[in-house]
């Protein structure tokens, strides 16, 4: 039988501040990035201390490997460990098939096709299964209701009254959406289904965060226009449940703990957030799921009839 092995793929992210103009070249592609650009970005993981993505990532994988017995690993697109370093990894181990999945469940040109890229580019010495999307897994689903409806209820019991729910996505250019991509769809479907499965939190909202420096129209509505929305009509606080991100990384940790939350405060407003999946025992489990279901798919298709 094949050796297997799972690889997770995530985006990447630097531990230090000293890092990010190298990051932000990585992310590039080499193109220049103008210093107010490196100075924002190294001000805005300042203020957080460091990305926790790389150690959390290495967390998940090795629950994953706690529940399917094979060894997984961890590829990163735009840091150390880099998808073809982690390649060369499973070929020494003697990898012979393996499940390669996004930390990113909604399917989009501009991050799970990036990835694809990378890892196809890289010339995988074994067999690799990439998984383009899987936003609909029950237990993924499962795990971000979880989050949901805790947070919600602990929000709601602090703040005295029910909170409104914030879905929110990371945008993407509008271009990419236009051309076809499925990504608002997804994101979207993910939220509805998270939401029927906490039905008390009543009417919810859905916005998209994080709009990138480049030019060109980026996908909305923002969370800021729809903060103020819900501020107009009355509400003096907002829940905000980030369907997708999969951990803690600069995105939770400033956009939406600092940036969100200051813009909150500033209409007097109070901005509650959903803990992220990070090692949620269920999310590590909706991850092996579908590994096992990919692996036992491929096994019956090469199996002899």
């Amino acid at each position: 039988m094949s050796k297997l092995g799972v690889l997770l793929i995530a985006h990447g992210s630097p531990d230090r501040v000293e890092d990010i103009p190298e990051f932000l070249q990585n992310i590039s592609r080499g193109r220049p990035m103008s210093d107010d650009v490196v100075r924002e970005v190294q001000r805005r993981y300042a203020l957080i201390g460091s990305s926790p993505l790389t150690r959390i990532t290495r967390a998940q994988a090795e629950g994953v490997a706690r529940e399917l017995g094979i060894p997984a690993y961890i590829g990163m697109r735009n840091w150390h460990p880099y998808i073809p370093d982690t390649l060369q990894q499973m070929a020494a181990d003697g990898v012979e098939q393996a499940v390669a999945i996004c930390l990113a469940p909604h399917n989009s040109r501009t991050s799970v096709g990036l990835y694809k890229q990378v890892l196809f580019g890289a010339g995988a010495r074994f067999a690799v299964d990439f998984v383009e999307e899987w936003h609909d897994r029950p237990l993924l689903i499962e795990a971000f209701a979880d989050k949901l409806r805790t947070g919600w209820r602990n929000a709601c019991a602090q703040h005295g009254s029910s909170l409104p729910v914030l879905f929110t996505a990371h945008s993407v250019p509008q271009r990419t959406i236009i051309a076809g991509d499925p990504y608002e769809a997804q994101t979207r479907e993910t939220a509805a289904l998270v939401a029927a499965q906490v039905p008390e939190i009543g009417p919810w909202h859905f916005a998209f965060q994080s709009q990138g420096m480049s030019g060109g129209e980026w996908l909305g509505p923002t969370v800021e226009d729809t903060i103020t929305k819900l501020y107009d009509i009355g509400h003096n606080g907002v829940f905000v449940q980030p369907i997708g991100f999969v951990c803690d990384h600069v995105e939770i940790l400033f956009d939406v703990d600092i940036l969100f939350r200051q813009f909150a405060e500033e209409r007097g407003m109070k901005l509650y957030r959903a803990e992220s999946l990070n090692e949620s025992p269920l999310f590590v489990c909706a991850v092996a799921e579908l590994a096992r279901a990919r692996f036992a798919a491929l096994n019956r298709i090469a199996a002899p009839a």
